[in-house]
């Protein structure tokens, strides 16, 4: 019996241990995500990663949100890291992950240059030393009238 599925991806070019590692964890807490959050009607709860989703979606032009922000906001205060996983599925690089940086302003290496561009092009200050100066852009979802529960909210993307 031939499948029709397609291998995942990890299958196919991540056999590094430490990727594959890495996606064991993910899959073991996003699992329970699902089974933990069954609705009435059996309809499984979003994934965390359907969860940064829709608030990455959210953050306005002209603002930032740190990794651990986000985190905080869907609910798992401990998970930074995981949201940057997030960060790396092709079918969210629609989303506005140029205004997600790291707790210090700091830029995401790989993607400084562009990222930089792109949040300069959108009125974002910057210290001498290229990071975002957060006291006055780190977004607050109250203050830029953005709801804090995105449960709510449909998949933006």
């Amino acid at each position: 019996a031939h499948s029709t599925a397609l291998p995942r991806l990890r299958d196919t070019h991540y056999n590094h241990p430490r990727i594959i590692l890495q996606d064991q964890i993910f899959d073991f807490f996003t699992s329970f995500d699902k089974i933990l959050s069954m609705t009435k009607n059996q309809q499984p709860a979003k994934t965390f990663n359907e969860m940064v989703y829709d608030v990455v979606a959210r953050i306005p032009s002209g603002r930032v949100a740190t990794f651990g922000q986000i985190a905080n906001l869907i609910g798992r205060p401990r998970c930074a890291r995981f949201v940057g996983y997030a960060s790396n599925n092709p079918a969210s690089w629609n989303l506005p992950w140029h205004r997600v940086v790291f707790k210090d302003g700091s830029l995401c290496s790989g993607f400084a240059a562009e990222q930089y561009r792109t949040l300069k092009a959108e009125g974002v200050n910057f210290t001498p030393e290229k990071t975002v100066i957060m006291s006055e852009f780190q977004w607050d979802p109250e203050r830029d009238s953005v709801p804090v529960d995105i449960r709510d909210f449909p998949l933006v993307f």
